[in-house]
């Protein structure tokens, strides 16, 4: 299998015409075209999204937030972890590793890893060795929240 480099995406006009090709365009990406045309963003400002090119073409890219213990929903106790959204592959690159080599992107800098299954994802999120948070009893029922520990790390609450 190969290997592709996972890069943090440039906010940039560019990027966002390629974030065009993706399903789970929304409200994030609007919102970042908006603070370029207003001059607020540098190109090289720190952006939440990571991606792997196939040559020049965004082949795959996340959205990936540290989120501080204080707006910790989900852990007992609270603890700082990234929240990983917006995983897409571009059709025509499935089925080459390149979600799982995103998620193990994330699972490198040492914090668990909380992500939002999609229908029909849960899956993909058991063979990334992630568990789905059972006792959020309390949760928004729309979520289908996901949770990757790092050894040594707490797990969930029984």
């Amino acid at each position: 299998m190969n290997n592709h480099e996972v890069v943090r995406l440039k906010v940039n006009f560019k990027t966002l015409e390629e974030f065009e090709n993706f399903r789970e365009y929304g409200q994030q990406e609007l919102s970042m075209k908006e603070d370029l045309e207003e001059n607020i963003v540098e190109n090289d400002s720190e952006s939440p999204f990571y991606g792997v090119y196939f040559g020049k073409k965004l082949a795959a890219r996340m959205s990936l937030y540290r989120i501080d213990k204080k707006f910790d929903r989900y852990f007992d106790p609270p603890q700082d972890y990234y929240e990983l959204w917006k995983l897409e592959v571009l059709p025509g690159y499935q089925g080459k590793g390149i979600g799982k080599e995103l998620v193990d992107f994330a699972k490198t800098l040492g914090l668990p890893v909380k992500t939002n299954a999609r229908q029909r994802s849960d899956d993909f999120w058991l063979k990334q060795r992630f568990e789905p948070l059972t006792y959020l009893e309390e949760r928004d029922k729309s979520e289908n929240p996901y949770v990757w520990f790092p050894k040594g790390v707490s797990e969930q609450k029984d």
